[in-house]
Order: structure tokens, then sequence, then C-alpha cells
């Protein structure tokens, strides 16, 4: 290229001096920038027309939407009318015992009268020692004095009534229960400190209270025998009560009539069973 020429010449045409311009990547070079232009151009209003129709659509979207009115309602508050409680009727009033009844003595006031018009007090025979004591007076020779007997009054004669032969006769109800010794408060500390509260728990029971009732004889001689379960819950508990009121000590044995007899006794008591 001439020198002359070279000074007006861009740098493509210094790059593609003396090739083959008839190639293509002359031409691609020559036009790359109005190409660029024409690009950003169409991708600018590509880009223009997307905003402006997601614009529109969101308007015509949102004015056919009719809006709603939120009306904030309270509840009434509605009272709860208590139960109208009716009193018991006041009891009968109670009468006041009669006063007991006071012997009276008429009093009869003095009289003044002449002296003349006064009687002569009565004088009261005198009895004489060797008088018989009798309800009416009887003069005799006879001294000696002769008393009769006072009558024997047998009133109202209460009969005995055989005692009953309760020898071996087991109570339900008597006049002395039997007891453990030392209280009722020395047996409850006796089975809370024997009986294996985990025994229904390691037989696999339920959640919830189970309340086993025992039933057994106390001898007149304080032994504990007949040692039978009413109740039927099972895992254990009955076994396990039975047992512990098998090996307790002697009680005191109940009384009837002043005498020792055997009682029957029955002992509740209650699992707790908890899931943990």
């Amino acid at each position: 290229m001439e020198a002359n020429k070279i000074l007006n010449a861009d740098l493509l045409d210094i790059i593609f001096d003396g090739k083959n311009k008839q190639y293509g990547a002359y031409d691609l070079r020559k036009t790359y920038a109005s190409r660029l232009k024409k690009a950003l151009a169409a991708t600018f209003i590509a880009l223009t027309v997307i905003v402006l129709g997601s614009v529109l659509a969101n308007k015509v979207a949102d004015s056919g939407k009719e809006e709603i009115e939120v009306i904030d309602t309270q509840m009434a508050e509605i009272k709860k009318e208590e139960p109208v409680v009716v009193p018991p009727p006041p009891p009968p009033p109670v009468k006041p015992p009669p006063p007991p009844e006071i012997n009276q003595v008429k009093f009869t006031p003095p009289k003044v009268v002449k002296d003349e018009e006064v009687k002569p007090e009565e004088k009261i025979e005198e009895i004489k020692e060797d008088a018989a004591i009798s309800t009416k007076t009887v003069e005799t020779e006879n001294k000696v004095q002769i008393v009769q007997a006072p009558v024997e009054d047998k009133g109202t004669q209460v009969a005995e009534v055989p005692v009953e032969d309760d020898e071996g006769k087991v109570f339900n109800k008597v006049e002395i229960e039997a007891g453990f010794p030392g209280g009722t408060g020395a047996w409850t500390k006796y089975l809370r400190n024997n009986l294996n509260p985990n025994t229904p728990v390691d037989n696999g029971a339920s959640e919830g209270t189970y309340t086993v009732v025992v039933r057994f004889i106390v001898s007149k001689d304080g032994s504990i025998s007949d040692v039978v379960a009413e109740t039927k819950h099972g895992y254990g508990m009955e076994a396990e009560a039975i047992k512990i009121i098998k090996k307790g000590p002697k009680w005191t044995p109940a009384q009837q009539n002043g005498r020792y007899v055997n009682a029957y006794r029955r002992q509740p008591i209650t699992f707790v069973v908890q899931e943990q």
C-alpha cells in the first residue's frame, strides 16, 4: 500500500491489504458495527414491547376484579344465666319441752279468831312398847309380838337368754372390729412398705387406677386365714395383695358379747399405673 493511502486507510484495510477481500471475512468485519447497532435496537424494542404488554395486561386484569368490602363483625356476648338455687324450706319450729311439773302446796292464809273458838289439839296416843306393829289397833292380852313377814315382791324378772354357741362362727358384723397391732396408721404403713407398686407395670397393665378388694378372716387367736380376692383385675395385683396380707403379724381379734370371735375383714388396695 502506498504511503499516502496508509494515512487515510482504516485498520481493517491495513489488515486485509494484499489479501482476498471477496472471501467474506472482510465484509463481515466491515459491516460489524452496523449489524451490532441493528441487533441492539431490535433487542431494546422487543424488551419494551414485552414490558409494556405485561403492564397493560395487569391493569386490564385488575380493572376486571370486583373489590370485596370486608365488614368487621363482632359477635354479641350472650349473658349466661346463673342457675336458680331454690332454698330448702325452713324446718318447722321446735316446740320447747314443757317445764317439769313442780309440786305445789296451797298456801292458806292464817285466820285470826278468838281464844274461846280455838279447838284443843288432838293428843296422839303413844304406842306401847309391847304392842305389835300392824295396820290396825288391836287390844289383846297376848304379849308376844308377831310381826308378819313382808310379802316378797317378785316384780318383773328377766329371763336369762342362753348364749349361742359361736365357737366356729365367723361374724360379718361385730361390736368391736379386729385391729392391726398399732392401729390403722400402722396397718397402712405396713402395706405401703411391703407391697410392690410396680407389679401391674411389670405384668403389662395399661395406664389407669385399679382397686383390689381382699377379704380375710381374723381368727379369735389373731391369726389370718382364708385370704381371697373379691376383684379380678389381674396383672398380678390380687396375688401381690394376698401374699402381703398373709405374711403379716397377728391381729387383735374382734369381740362380740365380751368374747373374742372369728370375724371377716375387707381391705381395698389401689394400684396406680402411669405411662412414662
